[in-house]
């Protein structure tokens, strides 16, 4: 037949693999529904048996809870085979009980007569004993240590996903290490979680026991007296010992299945399995085996007490401490004889690994929020860093350095700081759940919530309730989630330190990204006519004046045609502000309207002509009195600029720009100022103010 689905053809292995599941499901509902021989009932309680026995050797041979992932499906599986024992068992006990105690098998028949003698009542004992045992003390315990590491688990996760996406953003794992260590974690939480819930099956299944036991010893006699006309002595011999026989059979198992259970989920996770830990930790400490030695021997020297016994152990413990202390210092002799057979060098506890680098960009945050940077809880503010990078890279022309997020536990719960280079740029709070009703000026009422500022603006906030949300739209308040309160604090850092961020790496990046398509332009520029280290100056200077440098192609070729006659960043600079003039213009004025801008008075502009003619744009000096009306000149242009929604923009003669806008920058940062040669010649110039000196 011709395979036109075009499945996946499976191996034989495969096949039965699958095959395994469904096989083992159907024989548990056949078990509780068809009658079994006794011959089958033999083979199913030895391997049921062998089972258990099998999962304890294999839960102390684990070395992390995670290498028998399986295990709570295998508490559940092992309580229905033996409920469906029990179920096929007592079928058996019932119909054929009265021809004898081997009515049921060998395997319960012996457990009725060798385990407990041929004694019904000392049977009974000894099966409540077991009860009492797996359900009180190992189950009990087993499902509390389940429960609080399912709590501590979940509880952890954040800090593990924290620490994840720290090393992750530090470029100290690849994003196949990250994804496998969250794969971890969550396996973790699921494998605690499931065992808290599968240590309740064993817990039925002891309770589950009694009941079954009390059943089969009424039903027994009364199915033996009435039915089969037994007395009473022989049907409740018959059936006791069979009904006990039975109910050891099942417990047993059930036993050794809650003390693996209890072993798996109470082990601390180490690099060593059960047997090595107890060997390293417990038996190879001589001086707590030669003590327990010197008090088992004085006990056995009391008359009256089994000396015989007592001396034994302690000779045989203290033999074994004996043993161990003589390997302990052999192998100590062994160290020390290796260290000082060292070289000195090697020796040295310190090196570079120590030294740790400062990150380019970090967010710190409080623990309260945790929440927005957790990728486990969905944090909506990874996917905003991510956005806003992606956006500074479009708008700004190179990708910037990661943000390395981590908490800081010295931050107030609300708080985050951004730092640029190990230092502070930025802090402020938000508060995760809540919503920050922005001022704008037009507000019509006052909202009841924490009074704050919006951190990127400054402009007057509150702090709200998501219940009064509506409310605050309706009262004019622009409304912004704590996320994008810390998102667009970020993206304005970003902007005003864009020249920061562009380092050596990053120039680098954007050098390798440009050589794609105009590889022979980089070749005969970098490093032939021009250092690495010049271009990096040239366009930190545009980026610190708010000009873009998308336009690569254009600023490596003027910076080609000129380099060979200037090596200044400064005037290379200027040079390629000239060529991006209409980009310039058109960022400040979009479309074809006309430059509205602020302009020099003649007489103040000859006076800074001859200052820089004097001694240049780099050191050009103005006079404290010409500097104090520049500057109170410059800021009345500027508010007058913004009353008419206007770009703070004054158009200088290119020799002044670089000037003037080192000078008034500190002063008004948004204030931008643009050479005469950076114009294009078709966009009309109208000037709205003049600033000139009072005298």
């Amino acid at each position: 037949m011709i395979n036109t689905l075009n499945l996946p053809r499976l191996s034989s292995t495969e096949v039965l693999r699958g095959l395994a599941g469904p096989t083992l499901i159907v024989m548990l509902l056949a078990m509780m529904v068809l009658p079994l021989p006794p011959f089958m009932l033999d083979m199913f309680f030895t391997f049921n048996i062998a089972f258990s026995i099998m999962v304890l050797l294999v839960g102390m041979q684990t070395v992390k809870a995670l290498d028998f992932a399986v295990f709570p499906t295998v508490l559940l599986v092992t309580t229905l085979l033996r409920l469906s024992l029990n179920i096929a068992s007592t079928r058996v006990v019932l119909l054929e009980g009265h021809t004898g105690p081997a009515a049921a098998g060998k395997v319960i028949e012996s457990f009725g007569h060798f385990l407990v003698g041929n004694n019904y009542a000392v049977g009974l004992v000894v099966f409540i004993i077991m009860i009492i045992i797996n359900f009180v003390v190992i189950t009990k315990g087993a499902g509390r240590i389940a429960e609080v590491g399912a709590r501590f688990t979940l509880d952890a996760m954040p800090g593990k996903q924290m620490a994840i996406d720290a090393d992750l953003n530090a470029g100290l794992i690849g994003e196949d290490e990250a994804r496998k260590r969250r794969s971890v974690i969550a396996q973790e939480a699921d494998f605690y979680g499931s065992m808290d819930g599968a240590s309740k099956f064993v817990r039925g299944d002891a309770v589950a026991g009694i009941i079954i036991l009390l059943i089969n010893i009424f039903g027994g006699l009364i199915v033996g007296v009435m039915q089969h006309d037994m007395d009473f002595a022989s049907a409740a011999k018959v059936y006791t010992l069979l009904t006990i026989g039975d109910g050891l059979v099942a417990q047993i198992p059930a036993l050794i299945i809650s003390t693996a259970a209890g072993l798996v989920v109470s082990r601390v996770s180490t690099e060593e399995d059960t047997g090595a830990q107890l060997l390293s930790q417990v038996i190879a400490r001589p001086q707590a085996l030669l003590v327990t030695a010197g008090i088992i021997g004085t006990m056995g020297l009391i008359p009256g007490m089994p000396h015989l016994a007592f001396l034994m152990l302690a000779a045989g413990m203290a033999a074994v401490a004996y043993r161990v202390r003589s390997g302990t210092v052999s192998s100590e002799r062994a160290a020390t004889a290796a260290v000082l057979a060292e070289p000195a060098t090697e020796a040295q506890d310190v090196s570079w690994n120590d030294v740790m680098p400062v990150d380019t960009l970090g967010l710190e945050v409080g623990y309260r929020l945790i929440p927005l940077v957790d990728q486990v809880q969905d944090g909506e503010l990874l996917r905003r860093i991510k956005a806003i990078r992606r956006k500074f890279a479009q708008e700004i022309g190179f990708l910037p350095p990661a943000i390395h997020i981590r908490d800081n536990l010295e931050l107030p719960p609300n708080g985050y700081r951004i730092t640029l280079k190990g230092v502070e740029i930025g802090q402020h709070e938000s508060h995760a759940g809540m919503y920050l009703a922005i001022n704008p000026g037009r507000v019509t009422a006052q909202l009841p919530g924490v009074a704050t500022s919006d951190p990127a603006f400054n402009l007057p906030a509150v702090w709200v309730d998501a219940a009064h949300r509506d409310q605050a739209q309706q009262c004019g308040y622009t409304v912004v989630d704590a996320g994008t309160v810390v998102a667009t604090h970020i993206s304005q850092l970003l902007q005003t330190h864009c020249a920061d961020l562009l380092g050596r790496r990053e120039l680098q990046q954007l050098l390798d990204h440009l050589s794609v398509e105009t590889p022979k332009l980089l070749e005969d520029v970098i490093p032939k006519l021009l250092p690495m280290a010049t271009l990096q100056r040239v366009l930190q200077m545009l980026l610190e004046e708010g000009v873009h440098i998308r336009d690569m192609r254009t600023i490596v070729e003027v910076v080609a045609a000129h380099a060979a006659r200037t090596q200044d960043a400064g005037e290379l600079a200027a040079l390629v502000r000239a060529a991006l003039g209409r980009a310039i213009v058109q960022q400040l004025f979009p479309g074809k309207a006309e430059l509205q801008v602020i302009a020099l008075d003649p007489a103040l502009e000859r006076l800074l002509l001859q200052s820089v003619q004097a001694g240049g744009a780099d050191t050009g000096v103005i006079e404290p009195e010409l500097a104090d009306a520049l500057l109170r000149g410059a800021a009345a242009a500027a508010a007058h600029q913004e009353q008419l929604g206007l770009p703070a923009v004054l158009l200088v003669p290119a020799p002044l720009r670089l000037l003037l806008s080192r000078f008034l920058r500190r002063a008004n940062p948004h204030l931008r100022v643009l050479a005469h040669t950076e114009v294009p010649d078709a966009r009309a110039i109208k000037f709205t103010s003049v600033v000139g000196s009072k005298s």
